[in-house]
């Protein structure tokens, strides 16, 4: 893999969390990737994506749920974790397939074809990619934001306290988020992901609206979802900065490692603290999700019908999947 396409795949990486529905229901959910739509239902799952000819090459596959084979996962808090564990596992998958399609389109060959070494993203360059990501992720929203409060701290009297440093801190770690997001978005094709983001949204909407899912019906609706992980990182960004303004801790070195440590417990709370507001709308804790739909406006786009007919045959090559196994979907 060249530069160019290390750096490719290291921005969509970056943006796997924010474009995945981590909804394990009798729903369907989705994930935009490259050029295409990951969609999958309770069991099953497909990825589509167009080529530059038109034509829609797919991955489709049984999904065996987590919590079915490991019962701990479906006790609170911890079917957040491996609910998201799986999401990301899966992510990552239909991602490497989307950028596997990219470099056939590129080379003009099929990796696939009997007699000839695959060429595409092999396993040792996305480990490198997941391991190279989660280190940036960690430096960018845990290290730099807790350096740079601890800077202030020491020339401001005013920030000089635990509590003070801490919500700095976490003002600050939400400022980066947006700022990210926002440089991400001005990328062209970064932009088309957020559009294909946006396709995915409207035919979820459409399905759950009980109404034949078409281009022309999928395209009335809107293009941000309460179950979009947009929605859940912002949560998780809101209750990491209270929960770390209680920490005992005055080290930065303490504070460091307790943020890490403390992740898998606040990624559990946000799900079900998500989870209770989707059943409850118009209650208190609704109000938690409501700047994640806001900042739906910048991680969707209106999609072209192209990319929308994409999304389509994915959820129906999904739902096809899902009753030759004998699955029933409810539409809540």
């Amino acid at each position: 893999m060249n530069s160019g396409g290390f750096w490719r795949l290291f921005a969509h990486i970056q943006l796997l969390p924010v474009l995945e529905n981590g909804e394990e229901t009798t729903l369907v959910g989705g994930q935009a990737v490259m050029e295409g739509v990951m969609m999958r239902s309770p069991h099953s799952y497909c990825v589509a994506v167009r080529k530059p000819d038109g034509q829609i090459v797919t991955q489709e596959s049984p999904l065996p749920r987590l919590s079915d084979r490991y019962p701990l996962f479906k006790l609170p808090v911890f079917r957040g974790l491996g609910i998201l564990s799986h999401a990301m596992w899966l992510g990552m998958k239909a991602l490497k397939f989307s950028a596997d399609s990219a470099i056939e389109t590129l080379t003009g060959k099929d990796n696939t074809e009997k007699g000839e070494k695959k060429k595409g993203t092999g396993s040792a360059a996305m480990v490198l990619q997941i391991v190279f990501s989660l280190a940036f992720m960690i430096g960018l929203y845990k290290f730099v934001p807790l350096y740079l409060a601890t800077l202030a701290a020491g020339h401001f009297h005013s920030v000089s306290s635990r509590f003070a440093i801490n919500m700095v801190d976490g003002t600050l770690r939400i400022a980066i988020f947006l700022g990210f997001m926002f440089l991400l978005s001005r990328m062209r094709e970064m932009h088309r992901v957020f559009e294909y983001h946006g396709a995915e949204h409207k035919v979820v909407f459409n399905f759950e609206s009980g109404q034949p899912v078409t281009v022309e019906n999928a395209q009335r609706f809107v293009t941000w979802h309460p179950r979009c992980g947009t929605s859940f990182l912002v949560v998780v960004l809101i209750i990491a900065m209270i929960a770390y303004a209680f920490l005992p801790f005055d080290s930065f070195w303490a504070k460091f490692v307790a943020r890490i440590a403390l992740l898998p417990l606040i990624v559990g709370v946000s799900y079900e603290v998500i989870r209770f507001a989707a059943k409850r709308r118009s209650g208190l804790l609704s109000i938690l999700t409501r700047p994640g739909l806001w900042l739906q406006r910048v991680t969707t786009q209106p999609p072209s019908n192209d990319q929308t007919e994409v999304a389509i045959y994915a959820l129906e090559r999904a739902m096809e999947l899902e009753q030759a196994q004998g699955g029933v979907l409810v539409i809540a």
